[in-house]
């Protein structure tokens, strides 16, 4: 009977999957009918860990089609990525699964979606793990969905854990909800990049309860990518490398970046060149973002130029090839963003272009997931304090915490059940919470010890996919006889001279807009500074411009090598005249409506000499008078750089003034002023020192600086 049940399963099993993939001979993959069997017969909680494209949608799909079929609840998918949810849901529609997704990109369609699900016309539903903490859906429409859930999925599980490459911390927030699921509900998490500490951290997570996990773990390694490293000298090679290159490499692909940038500034060189590329980021809109995906998919573009935004889940299994230029900070993540290629094809090309700069773009990104003791406590002390539901932007006016560390510190306190996120905000909850330090700090630690495995990635010269297969712990790992250390370079390092040239002409591009402030923070009165609403018109500043980004490509390391060198405490230099140059190059092609008809500087503590020297040159070449430089009435601003809107500009609110004969001399001018800073980040400095001038008479501030954080 046992026997004719099993049979029974299999054959329903099959017949599902090969439905899903469209070919009547098609048949499980070693391990896939076993986590199915797990789940729909056995009811367990199951962690599946196997390589990108080994079929682990394919378990999910077909369970929740079998466990349909028996009555139970449509599956929940927890989900990191729209990329991803848009191909789950392509997918399950190919195998007659009726799947929709709760997220950001379709917040119209929720009402429609909760319907169907209503109606029971839903087997399967994808949300985000941040949707979990939404504040509506957990409270009315989760509980419901537990009820009735009759599979919950964890895809991309390794998110689940703060020893990997790519926790988040909403993930944490899974082993509440396996906790709160009946004892009958199955539960699988998947992954294709976990190594030996993951998968035990991944495992303890499902296990709550006292639950055993079933765990089917296969070889990592794939046989279809052809990996390789070359180094270049300097970003202008790399450039020329992808000028001369790209058209070599097979079919479609994906170029990698570590800057939004970067991303940005190869996308357009590659196109004045003549290449169907698009840019991918985090600053890509979600319609432009899914136009791009498609296009890819369907062979219309040679590449996405892309940062981290294009990552875990995108389908493609014919792509051809990846190519970073400038490498991930650990080799997991690499293997991550590698494995978008060769999935159906036994052939796809992989290289390295390691940056000279990567250590350092690293460092300058390297926000830290685990929480500051000070800030940590200061959040809770004001939440405490409010004894009710508080905003992150009403957050800002009492933390000096940025929007964006704000917020993930906001969710990890709250995965530690210090707060909760309710209806108008956040709120402190009555649980106690104390600093893990020991744990933390041996998080930070890992994160150097993946840096440095990168970095030996880069020099092994032994085996390129044994080495990745390493570092996820793979009992499996082998030589695979076709990387660059196996078999010899694959790959051409020719570069054309044209190549070359048009590489420089790009690196050497000068200008970004600096936008003006046009809005004052909110919660402004909490730190004493009378102000809100909008920035008045005759008080703000016009659109600026900056040399460039500290990201860019080009000018950014000179600029980043600049400022560190300065916060090292080494001798503040005047602005050289290759620099200054640039700057005319900037001026030059700025295009505005009236030209400046004097220079004023803002009071530099750090860099006098840099900016006194940038405002001397450029009236001098300009043939501008320059006026001198605003004073600090009152000592200057208060604290460090950085920090949040509210706190930066309540440091610099009232800080700055026109002498008598700098305000005499703007009024005699009567006309626009060019206004020279070093450095911008908030831009607060730039809107108060711009309101300053404006009020004595300048009739527009068109500031000018070396460089924009980002």
């Amino acid at each position: 009977m046992v026997e004719t049940a099993t049979a029974e399963l299999r054959d329903s099993a099959t017949a599902v999957l090969r439905r899903l993939v469209g070919r009547e001979d098609a048949v499980f993959h070693d391990g896939q009918y076993e986590a199915i069997e797990a789940l729909v017969d056995g009811g367990r909680r199951a962690l599946v860990v196997q390589r990108t494209g080994w079929g682990k949608s394919a378990v999910y799909f077909v369970a929740s089609l079998l466990l349909r079929a028996r009555g139970a609840g449509p599956t929940l998918i927890v989900s990191p990525l729209l990329a991803l949810m848009r191909d789950q849901v392509e997918a399950a529609a190919r195998a007659g699964v009726r799947a929709e997704a709760i997220n950001s990109a379709n917040a119209l369609d929720w009402g429609q979606v909760t319907a169907r699900l209503d109606a029971d016309e839903v087997d399967v539903l994808l949300v985000s793990p941040e949707r979990l903490n939404n504040p509506v859906f957990r409270e009315q429409q989760l509980p419901e969905l537990v009820r009735r859930m009759g599979l919950l999925v964890i895809d991309e599980a390794h998110c689940i854990s703060d020893w990997g490459h790519d926790f988040r911390p909403d993930y944490r927030r899974i082993k509440d909800l396996i906790t709160s699921l009946p004892a009958e509900v199955p539960v699988l998490a998947t992954t294709a990049t976990a190594n030996e500490r993951v998968v035990h951290d991944v495992q303890e997570q499902l296990a709550v309860g006292g639950a055993d996990v079933f765990t089917l773990r296969g070889p990592l390694a794939r046989k279809s990518l052809r990996l390789g490293v070359l180094r270049l000298p300097s970003p202008r090679s790399q450039l020329a490398w992808l000028l001369t290159h790209l058209g070599d490499l097979p079919g479609s692909g994906i170029i990698y970046t570590l800057t939004v940038s970067a991303a940005e500034d190869i996308t357009r060189l590659l196109r004045e060149a003549g290449h169907d590329v698009r840019a991918y980021t985090g600053r890509t809109d979600s319609e432009e973002r899914a136009a791009s995906e498609q296009a890819l998919k369907n062979n219309e573009v040679k590449a996405l130029v892309a940062t981290s935004a294009l990552g875990m889940g995108f389908d493609k299994p014919d792509l051809g090839f990846v190519v970073h230029v400038g490498a991930p900070s650990s080799p997991v993540a690499y293997y991550q963003q590698v494995g978008r290629a060769g999935r159906g094809t036994d052939n796809a090309d992989v290289l390295l272009l390691p940056g000279t700069e990567d250590r350092e773009i690293w460092r300058y990104f390297a926000t830290a997931s685990m929480p500051d003791e000070q800030r940590a406590q200061a959040v809770l002390s004001e939440l405490e304090a409010a004894g009710g539901a508080v905003s992150a932007p009403a957050l800002e006016a009492r933390v000096n915490i940025r929007r964006t560390p704000l917020e993930l510190l906001l969710k990890v306190l709250a995965v530690d059940g210090a707060v909760e996120r309710v209806q108008g905000g956040w709120a402190r909850t009555r649980q106690p919470w104390s600093y893990d330090a020991e744990r933390y700090g041996r998080v930070a630690a890992a994160r150097v010890a993946e840096q440095n495995a990168m970095l030996a990635y880069e020099n092994s010269t032994g085996c390129r996919m044994e080495f990745l297969a390493h570092a996820l712990d793979d009992p499996a790992a082998a030589p695979c006889g076709r990387c660059d250390n196996c078999a010899g370079p694959w790959f051409a390092d020719s570069i054309g001279e044209d190549a070359r040239d048009s590489a420089q002409a790009a690196l050497g591009r000068v200008g970004v807009e600096l936008e003006p402030r046009l809005m004052w923070p909110g919660g402004m009165d909490r730190l004493g500074v009378p102000l809100k609403g909008k920035i008045k018109p005759e008080e703000q500043a016009a659109s600026g411009r900056a040399l460039a980004r500290l990201t860019d490509l080009g000018w950014g390391g000179r600029l980043r090598t600049l400022f560190s060198t300065a916060e090292g405490g080494q001798e503040d230099l005047p602005i050289d005249d290759a620099m200054l140059r640039a700057c005319v190059q900037v001026l030059a092609q700025w295009g505005w409506r009236e030209r400046p008809v004097a220079v004023v500087s803002v009071p530099s503590r750090s860099r006098p000499a840099l900016v006194g020297s940038f405002a001397e040159g450029i009236a001098r070449i300009g043939r501008l008078p320059y006026l001198g430089q605003l004073h600090h009435p009152h000592g200057g601003p208060r604290g460090d750089s950085g920090g949040n809107s509210a706190f930066r500009l309540a440091s610099v609110w009232d800080q700055f003034a026109a002498s008598p004969e700098l305000a005499a001399s703007i009024a005699e001018a009567s006309g626009p002023v060019l206004l020279i800073d070093d450095y911008v980040d908030s831009r607060w400095t730039i809107t108060e020192a711009s309101r300053v001038l404006r009020q004595a008479g300048a009739t527009q501030v068109l500031p000018f600086v070396l460089a924009i954080s980002a």
